[in-house]
């Protein structure tokens, strides 16, 4: 369950963020993202989606073993 939530918190804010971003910053006619909610929010949550994605860690290199 805890690992669901962890996926979906990102989509959730990404969708907020994005219909805030239409709600006070938004244009009224010929803007494509901005002039609809619908679109706004699906901008938002595909952002949101890219924090899912995972990063390359750096591997720690472990001394050899003294013998």
């Amino acid at each position: 369950m805890k690992n669901i939530l962890i996926k979906i918190i990102p989509l959730l804010v990404g969708g907020v963020l994005g219909y805030a971003y239409y709600h006070f910053i938004g244009c009224k006619n010929s803007c494509p993202i901005q002039s609809n909610p619908y679109t706004s929010v699906l901008y938002g949550i595909l952002l949101g989606a890219i924090f899912l994605i995972p990063s390359k860690k750096k591997e720690i290199q472990q001394p050899p073993p003294s013998q």
